[in-house]
C-alpha cells in the first residue's frame, strides 16, 4: 500500500463516466481511502451506488460541478481531487457551445476555486487529445481548462494545491464511442456508418 494515500479522502467528479468509474475501480477496495464521488447523471449514479453499496468508505452523491456551494460542502475534507467531469461528445458541444464552456471551462475553474478554499493537496484534471490544436468546441474548451489548471499551478509556485493535467486519447468501448455503435449496427445487419473507409486515426 502507498502510505501517501493512508487515511486520505479522494473527491472524484464525473464518477459515472468511463474514466471516473475506472479510477473508482482502482481505489475502492483500499479501506484506508475514503472516496466521495459526484455526478449529475441520476440513473447511472443509482446503478453505481448499488454496485458499491457494501463499501462504507465510498459515498456517491448527486452534484453538478457548476454548483460551487455544494462542492465545498461535499469536498471540504478532501485531500485529493480527481476531476473527470466534462461534456465530452464533439457533436453535442458543437450544438451547445455555451453549455460546453459552462461545464468544461467554468466547471474546471469551480474545481480550482474549491481546491484553494479547502486547501487540498493535489488536483488531477483529465483532458483530451482533442485539446491539441483544437478544431472544435469540445477540444477548445478542454484546452482552456488546461490553461486554467496551468495558471493555478504557476500562481502557487509548487505549494499546495498542486495542479496536474493529463490528456487521454479515445477510450476504446466507452459510452458514445464508435465500438458500441458499430456493434449495434452489425447486430442489426448493417450498414456500418463509416465516414470514409480510408480514414485513419493517429
Amino acid at each position: 500500500k502507498n502510505k501517501k494515500w493512508f487515511k486520505k479522502q479522494v473527491f472524484i467528479t464525473g464518477i459515472c463516466g468511463t474514466v471516473g468509474k475506472q479510477v473508482l475501480s482502482l481505489l475502492y477496495n483500499n479501506v484506508d481511502i475514503e472516496i466521495i464521488g459526484i455526478d449529475n447523471n441520476e440513473s447511472e449514479l443509482f446503478f453505481l451506488k448499488d454496485k458499491y453499496r457494501t463499501y462504507d468508505n465510498i459515498k456517491l452523491l448527486f452534484c453538478d460541478i457548476r454548483d460551487s456551494k455544494e462542492l465545498v460542502r461535499l469536498a471540504k475534507k478532501s485531500n485529493y481531487i480527481i476531476h473527470t467531469a466534462a461534456l465530452k461528445h464533439v457533436d453535442i458541444c458543437e450544438f451547445s457551445p455555451f453549455d460546453a464552456i459552462k461545464t468544461n471551462v467554468l466547471g474546471t475553474q469551480a474545481i480550482i476555486d474549491l481546491a484553494e478554499k479547502i486547501e487540498c493537496e493535489r488536483v488531477l484534471f483529465t483532458s483530451t487529445d482533442k485539446a491539441v490544436n483544437p478544431t472544435n468546441v469540445m477540444g477548445t474548451s478542454k484546452l482552456l481548462a488546461e490553461r486554467l489548471m496551468s495558471s493555478a499551478n504557476f500562481r502557487n509556485s509548487g505549494k499546495s494545491p498542486i495542479y496536474i493535467s493529463t490528456r487521454f486519447g479515445n477510450v476504446l468501448g466507452s459510452r458514445g464511442s464508435v465500438i458500441p455503435l458499430f456493434k449495434r449496427q452489425i447486430k442489426k445487419g448493417g450498414p456500418i456508418t463509416l465516414t470514409d473507409g480510408s480514414m485513419t486515426r493517429f
